[in-house]
This record gives C-alpha cells, sequence and structure tokens, in this order.
C-alpha cells in the first residue's frame, strides 16, 4: 500500500528571509534543546514552521495542540525564552 502524500508533499517548507536564515537556525537548535525535550514529557510536539520580521511561527502538535493552555506556553515560556536568548525575536505565533 502506498503513502496518500509523498514524503516531499508532507514537508512544510519553512517562511524565512535569506538574510535571517541564521537567526532562524539559532531558534530552530533553543527549540531542540530546551523546548521540545519538555514538550514531548507531555505528550506533544513543536514545530518550526517559519521567522520573518522579529515573528517567530510555530506549529503545536500531539496533545499540546488541544491544550487550553497551549497558547499560554507559547506566548509565555517560549516566547521569553526566545527573546531572552535572541534579541531578534519580538512575538510568539502559533501556525494555523
Amino acid at each position: 500500500m502506498k503513502p496518500v502524500m509523498s514524503e516531499k508533499a508532507q514537508l512544510v517548507a519553512e517562511d524565512v528571509a535569506p538574510e535571517d536564515r541564521e537567526i532562524a537556525d539559532q531558534i530552530k537548535d533553543l527549540l531542540e534543546t530546551r523546548v521540545r525535550p519538555a514538550v514531548a514529557g507531555d505528550g506533544g510536539d513543536i514545530i518550526f514552521r517559519g521567522f520573518r520580521d522579529g515573528v517567530v511561527t510555530l506549529k503545536m502538535q500531539g496533545s499540546c495542540a488541544g491544550c487550553p493552555s497551549s497558547t499560554a506556553t507559547l506566548k509565555h515560556g517560549i516566547e521569553n525564552l526566545l527573546k531572552h536568548y535572541i534579541p531578534e525575536v519580538q512575538s510568539v505565533t502559533q501556525a494555523a
């Protein structure tokens, strides 16, 4: 049985301006080392979707996607962490 979508089609392109690639890599590193392990402990996952004009776009998955406190986690926890380490980050938003 073949998958409905190819692996390539399942990948979503990141929205990152070429001049922001280095900052986006720093954001992804922080997400991978500090945020994802904590979110995974609660049965969820977080995926980087983009960084443009100071705004980080993330996608919450798993149990985090339906959790009522996921917006608070995004805005207060992750946003504050990213702002602390990367001054170029102005805010964090959730991808649709």
